[in-house]
């Protein structure tokens, strides 16, 4: 019975749908407009404007003066859930991810020929779902919303004209909201449980940037895990007639948990004055989630007969593992005011078959990617991208004591970027 409750603890950072999302697990990849139009393919190598913070802090060494890059990336999903089976009933729209927003902001300031300073504010993970009311796979969760908001102080230094690094500590900020609804009775409501919680952690990123010819530049970013242990509570709100089993209450809750840390490996080419190649790969440890244990304090008999079971310490398995994107992409000075971007991108997934639910239903995906910048003047670029994403269909099969829920998702979604970069 551990199980039937475990979608309602507060496991945060699993409960994601990959849909919304442009890179494996609930990792995101909106930190930079530019970045986005050549599918991230150069992002440790590339260091075109202020986003570098993020992409690589070693690249601010190559920035001129003082930069501002800002912008925002909207995110429209879809799924398409068929073959459905199961114990309980309802329907299975897909329309489960909202319309998203993921805004960033970076500065820089190029202090003299060797040191360079700036800072970030933007979303390193994130995820919002919301199923109908009536969704049939409810009992394995009906709504999560979680948000990582990350400040990120940098300093890089140039050893020469070659060779520069950066580092910078992370202030990570994650909140977030899961609810499910559970059948205990089919002949009256169910019972809601909602989940809150928040908490603050630091961690750090690091690059390494290295012109190897005149032609060539080399990138590699580290970005460490982050240890939160997130504090909340839990809310159970059921009728009348089931409070013998699960009745009203309201528990403190926690749950610690590791995002994963990743290495980014790229690299840009020029091949004339106006093109260039990029290439890039990114390996992200997601092996350290091999379960999720919640604990949930003060659950006695008072709260339901089966309170302590339910809602007392829960733990699920997972069992993710290491996964790998690639990336490749060029860019094109068309005009002295244009430039023109693509990019292609594949990323693993790291669920498995066994364990995959409704709050994780992803699987390896494709992205493909376009972009362009407008010099609107010289010390001001505008930056458009689109990707549009596919996902290979993936089976979801859940069981427990109250329900059970079968289907096959395919998830698909178009991104919109929106930047500008001003230069002091």
């Amino acid at each position: 019975m551990k199980k039937v409750m475990l979608k309602t603890t507060l496991s945060l950072a699993v409960a994601m749908a990959s849909s919304q999302l442009f890179a494996s697990g609930f990792a995101l990849n909106e930190q930079s407009v530019s970045g986005m139009g050549t599918g991230f393919a150069g992002r440790s190598s590339s260091a075109d404007d202020a986003s570098t913070v993020f992409g690589n802090p070693a690249g601010m060494a190559r920035l001129e003066g003082q930069q501002v890059t800002g912008g925002v990336a909207v995110i429209d999903a879809s799924t398409d859930i068929k073959d459905v089976s199961g114990r309980s009933r309802g329907t299975n729209k897909g329309d489960m991810v909202p319309f998203t927003a993921v805004p960033f902001g970076f500065y820089t300031n190029k202090l003299n020929d060797q040191w360079a300073v700036g800072f970030g504010v933007y979303a390193p993970f994130g995820l919002i779902t919301d199923y109908e009311s009536k969704y049939q796979g409810r009992g394995f969760g009906s709504k999560s919303e979680v948000q990582v908001i990350t400040f990120q102080p940098t300093v890089s230094y140039a050893f020469n004209d070659r060779v520069s690094v950066g580092f910078g500590p992370t202030f990570n900020r994650i909140a977030g909201t899961l609810e499910s609804e559970l059948t205990l009775n089919p002949a009256v409501p169910d019972t809601r449980i909602k989940i809150k919680g928040d908490d603050t952690a630091i961690g750090f990123n690091a690059g390494v940037l290295v012109q190897a010819t005149d032609t060539t530049r080399v990138g590699l970013t580290y970005h460490s895990k982050v240890k939160y242990k997130l504090e909340g509570h839990t809310e159970v709100n059921a009728p009348a007639i089931t409070s013998g089993t699960l009745a009203n209450g309201r528990y403190d809750a926690s749950l610690k948990i590791d995002t994963p840390e990743s290495w980014d490996l790229s690299v840009t080419q020029d091949m004339n004055d106006a093109w260039k190649l990029y290439a890039g790969a990114t390996w992200t440890r997601w092996s350290r989630l091999k379960d999720i244990t919640v604990n949930n304090k003060g659950v006695t008999t008072a709260g339901g007969g089966l309170a302590p079971t339910l809602v007392g310490t829960i733990k699920e398995e997972q069992n993710w593992h290491d996964t790998w994107a690639y990336a490749v992409g060029t860019s094109y000075q068309l005009t002295k005011q244009v430039v023109l971007r693509t990019g292609l991108t594949f990323d693993q997934s790291p669920t498995n078959n066994t364990d995959r639910s409704p709050r994780i239903p992803t699987g390896d995906r494709t992205i493909f990617s376009v972009g362009l910048g407008y010099a609107v003047m010289d010390n001001m670029t505008i930056d458009l991208a689109y990707s549009y994403l596919k996902e290979e269909e993936v089976s979801v099969n859940r069981s427990n004591q109250l329900a059970s829920y079968n289907a096959k998702y395919k998830n698909s979604a178009n991104g919109f970027g929106l930047g500008m970069t001003y230069k002091f």
